[in-house]
């Protein structure tokens, strides 16, 4: 342990550095893929177009299935290698889960309590800020957490086409025969989605704070 301790605190320049980058990567996939998602959930849960709900369930579905190293070599071409092709491989992996859970928590909404607001002369938009949304909350902010943690993991492989990040330790640590910078990379990940969990979580009761004071009397 105090040779670990010796060499991180020898390279904790490279190791902040790789903290950043992989912070940058994965808060912004899932920040967008978030904007993307969470719209999409509640137009699904209003349109009446049922193939349009299966076909967009059917792709979200099939891009969680894609194998990561295969989804990142396939957008090399694209975009080329860095954090572009890296933060759109992460946030393509991001929406299914968000999506999922946005559906199901407006879906789980009571649909008396709605025809109440209905016949209150709610239009859609009072039904979702003032209702729906606060309800929904919670199974929204459990997807974008368990989101935020698969990204963070998943982003350690952002740097086989040159993004950066915590996954640079571990391969750097693999490939020169040193177990420090593949523990600190992997320890690093590992803080960080249990750092990245507990914020989100004090978020999510802010939230649910405030809506509560803005919009719950309505429900």
């Amino acid at each position: 342990m105090t040779d670990i301790g010796a060499f991180i605190q020898e390279r904790w320049p490279d190791i902040v550095t790789a903290l950043r980058e992989h912070l940058i990567i994965s808060f912004t996939a899932v920040v967008f893929g978030s904007i993307v998602a969470i719209p999409l959930g509640i137009v699904l849960v209003y349109t009446k177009l049922g193939w349009l709900r299966s076909a967009v369930f059917f792709i979200a579905n099939i891009l969680q299935t894609v194998p990561s190293l295969a989804l990142l070599a396939v957008l090399i071409p694209l975009l080329g290698i860095g954090v572009k092709p890296a933060i759109l491989a992460l946030l393509l992996y991001s929406i299914m889960p968000i999506l999922r859970n946005t559906y199901d928590g407006f879906k789980a909404v009571d649909p008396h309590v709605l025809e109440s607001a209905r016949g209150m002369g709610y239009s859609t938009m009072q039904r979702i800020w003032t209702i729906q949304l606060p309800l929904s909350l919670p199974y929204m902010m459990s997807g974008i957490r368990i989101t935020t943690v698969y990204i963070i993991s998943w982003a350690t492989l952002a740097t086989l086409i040159g993004a950066g990040g915590l996954g640079q330790l571990i391969v750097s640590g693999m490939g020169v025969n040193k177990p420090e910078l593949v523990f600190a990379g992997a320890i690093g990940a590992v803080v960080l989605a249990f750092i990245a969990d507990f914020l989100l979580g004090l978020l999510e009761r802010w939230l649910s704070g405030r809506f509560g004071r803005t919009g719950g009397a309505a429900a």
